[in-house]
């Protein structure tokens, strides 16, 4: 019998996938380094199907169905470089290795343009939805050396998962990078998402005085309206649970909170491209500062604020930590997209932004019911710069805004940190100003390092200097030559 694909790599989503790809109906052939490994899947959860297993790679590739198509579900990095070094000596030209993991997009760069010399097609493929997603139904986001698609897309578009109309939440993104890049976005996206929630469960709790039940509720209702998806469903899960002595469990849960890198990332690539992902990155920066747990306990002893509540009307309050929390939301996947033109633009990787809407709909981690909204806001306008222009969405931002200022205001006045909540909303007033202080910004820069700046009376990329102090000089910085 021989394989339809193989997978090497046999942690929990490695295992997932191979049983998700047998149950649709396709022949699998598993491999991992440490080949005990192997045997235990074999005769666990792989017992009485159609999967393979190997225990070399040599004895792996040759049960492969020509062209030969390789899944790398390993640690991303060093290790894929390794497996690919190794696989590469028994490959032959139109065979495809596809690396499922988080791996950073200028790897997958890398990769697709040194196996092309070998006739090898490369493909990065972005994969979320965790354990239940690659079980059940994944969201995949594969790019990469295109003539590979044809011969993977059977096999990834049917253990995809499906949106309520039926397409599969997988299509090809684009060449190179594109892949990981945009599940590198998603991954943002998720952080500013979760901190989002994070934050309104810490106003519902701290600030209102709410209890566990009560607050279950209100994410269960919620999650009836626009907030509609996965991190709000389990978030009303996770209110509800209890320990084995009947105490909520998230209680005692320590507050520090872990990160692998992606969000990081995310930060980085904003930077670099001159993108101001402000929500992502201050989601990014609330891990580190959740992470230094001994520092806040001292600081907390230090300072000895007290306690400040939020009065008045606790439903009235529940309804605009909603609206702040939809409102927030919107500017999270908002900044995310303008980050995805910027590199599509830069790479050429023609990306379809309601398509990659689409990709998100249903499996991963960050799907929702407004994914949906977004597909079709990128519809009407493929060229739509920022998402809160579109008709459906500046309404919905337009309606938040004054529940949005309140719950900014009060946490602000409490002492209350809503560091996402509150960067989201700057972001949108700056963007929506014609006219910012960075007039003073550019004065400051020429006074002090003669950088130039426009006029407003003048053509734009014109460029002029001031003797600000009269003993300065007339020679502007950029025009050195050194």
């Amino acid at each position: 019998m021989q394989a339809d694909i193989g997978v090497i790599g046999l942690a929990v989503m490695g295992q997932n996938l191979i049983l998700n790809m047998n149950d649709h109906g396709f022949t699998v052939a598993a491999y991992n380094r440490s080949t005990d490994k192997v045997d235990a899947f074999l005769n666990g959860a792989a017992q009485g199907t159609r999967i393979i297993g190997a225990h070399s790679l040599a004895e792996f590739v040759g049960l492969l169905k020509k062209p030969r198509k390789v899944m790398l579900m390993v640690r991303a990095g060093q290790v894929v470089d390794e497996f690919i070094r190794q696989l590469l000596p028994l490959l032959e030209a139109g065979d495809i290795i596809i690396d499922g993991g988080n791996s950073n997009y200028p790897d997958s760069n890398r990769r697709v343009a040194e196996l092309a010399e070998h006739g090898i097609l490369f493909v990065g493929a972005g994969v979320s939805g965790g354990e239940e997603g690659a079980r059940h139904g994944p969201s995949i986001m594969p790019g990469g050396n295109e003539a590979a698609w044809p011969a993977i897309k059977p096999i990834f578009q049917a253990i995809a998962a499906k949106t309520p109309a039926g397409e599969a939440c997988c299509d090809w993104v684009g060449k190179d990078g594109a892949g990981h890049f945009v599940k590198m976005v998603h991954n943002g996206i998720e952080y500013g998402d979760m901190q989002l929630i994070a934050e309104a469960y810490h106003f519902l709790k701290d600030g209102l005085g709410l209890d566990y039940p009560a607050m279950h509720a209100i994410f269960a209702a919620w999650n009836q309206t626009e907030l509609d998806s996965y991190l709000i469903q389990i978030t009303a899960d996770i209110l509800a649970y209890r320990d084995t002595d009947g105490e909520p469990l998230l209680e005692k849960i320590l507050d520090t909170a872990g990160q692998k890198g992606t969000g990081k990332w995310t930060g980085i690539n904003a930077l670099d491209f001159g993108i101001p992902l402000t929500l992502i990155t201050e989601a990014v920066f609330a891990r580190c500062v959740s992470a230094l747990k001994e520092q806040r306990q001292a600081a907390a002893a230090a300072f000895s604020l007290p306690k400040q509540s939020v009065e008045g009307d606790a439903q009235a309050w529940v309804d605009d930590v909603r609206q702040a929390l939809l409102a927030a939301k919107i500017i999270s996947y908002a900044q995310g997209f303008m980050l995805m033109r910027e590199a599509s633009d830069a790479f050429d990787w023609q990306l379809n932004y309601g398509n990659t809407a689409l990709l998100w709909r249903e499996g991963c981690i960050i799907r929702s019911a407004f994914l949906g909204n977004i597909r079709d806001a990128y519809a009407r306008n493929h060229e739509l710069l920022f998402l809160g222009l579109d008709d459906y969405f500046k309404t919905i931002l337009q309606q938040c805004l004054p529940a949005w200022r309140r719950v900014v205001a009060k946490s602000i006045e409490i002492g209350l940190p809503m560091p996402c909540t509150a960067s989201a909303l700057t972001f949108l007033d700056g963007y929506t100003h014609a006219r910012l202080p960075a007039n003073m910004l550019q004065a400051q820069r020429d006074y002090f390092g003669a950088h130039t700046y426009e006029r407003t009376d003048a053509p734009r990329g014109q460029f002029f200097h001031t003797n600000w102090t009269g003993s300065g000089g007339d020679t502007a910085s950029t025009t050195y030559d050194v």
